[in-house]
């Protein structure tokens, strides 16, 4: 199994409503992918300059599952919008 790990920071502007918008859309990929297996998003409560807003933990079947979910029109939409609301993200994939 993949293990794919996404952090995000957001921009202050309407930031509150820009992290509910995302993970709302971030979830509603589970049902639009079939690759995608698993989502968690998370939304951090950890005041701390490390700390980033929000995090997403999925799980694929495999590498090319993975790539299928990167490429999918419906993941690149909340791509475009995560790129204009956010400053900052990290990523680790695994194999679990």
């Amino acid at each position: 199994m993949i293990v794919h790990i996404v952090m995000f920071k957001f921009r202050d502007e309407n930031k509150e409503a820009n992290i509910d918008e995302v993970k709302k859309r971030l979830n509603a990929l589970v049902s639009l992918i079939p690759t995608l297996k698993s989502m968690e998003v998370g939304i951090n409560f950890t005041e701390s300059e490390r700390a980033f807003d929000l995090s997403l933990y999925s799980t694929f079947d495999s590498k090319e599952a993975l790539q299928e979910y990167a490429l999918h029109p419906e993941h690149l939409k909340v791509v475009n919008l995560i790129k204009e609301v956010t400053i900052e993200s990290k990523v680790v994939d695994y194999i679990l």
